[in-house]
């Protein structure tokens, strides 16, 4: 039998040399692009992918997205309305996204407000989806008990629905959504479990507070 060290000494130290507040400059975003293609440039897979958590009724439930959009109003993914995430988030927009970039020795932590997008921004990403992605949208009640089977055959029916029509329709229940920051955190890995934490909190639409957090 192999044998395994225990949980509690799996560690890995860090070797980063620090992040200081004129690293990151004065707008969050701006660095949070930087930081994201930094993380594309290393190799990591799906960098884009986010933690999104949610609470609702005092329940808290948290789960894997894509980011699609980052600008000046927040960040932007796409879902199905009807899941549980978006039910969640319809009756409480608090809610709070982790980009866990660990190889790199990074991760960003938002907290902000949700809120959907705009239908011609939902239809612009939605057609340039691939194909077997849109027919998707249509066949999966997401969040939903269902069976293989049965989910399999609603694929095949949307696709023989859909045969020959070309763009594909956005299903009205799916679209963007769109998280607009309250505060950011830049978290860097360093030695001996000295990291830095880098808080920005929103004062008004165009200032950002910096804050320095103990690790």
């Amino acid at each position: 039998m192999t044998s395994h060290k225990p949980l509690a000494a799996w560690r890995r130290d860090y070797t980063s040399s620090g992040l200081t507040e004129g690293d990151l400059g004065p707008d969050p975003i701006v660095a949070f692009t930087r930081w994201l293609v930094e993380a594309q440039e290393s190799g990591l897979h799906e960098p884009n992918a986010m933690v999104v958590a949610t609470s609702a009724e005092g329940a808290a439930s948290s789960r894997l997205v894509l980011l699609k959009t980052v600008d000046e109003r927040g960040f932007v993914f796409y879902t199905n309305y009807r899941s549980r995430k978006a039910r969640e988030l319809a009756t409480n927009p608090a809610c709070a996204l982790l980009f866990p970039w660990h190889p790199v020795a990074r991760q960003v932590r938002v907290e902000g407000t949700a809120e959907r997008v705009g239908a011609a921004e939902s239809d612009a990403y939605f057609a340039s989806r691939p194909r077997d992605s849109q027919i998707a949208a249509w066949s999966s009640p997401q969040s939903e008990r269902i069976d293989r089977q049965r989910l399999d055959t609603s694929f095949e029916e949307y696709t023989e629905r859909f045969s020959g029509q070309d763009p594909v329709p956005r299903p009205p229940h799916w679209g963007g959504i769109l998280v607009r920051p309250r505060t950011i955190e830049f978290w860097q890995g360093r030695p001996g479990r000295m990291h830095d934490r880098l808080l920005f909190s929103r004062l008004d639409t165009a200032t950002w507070l910096v804050e320095r957090l103990a690790p």
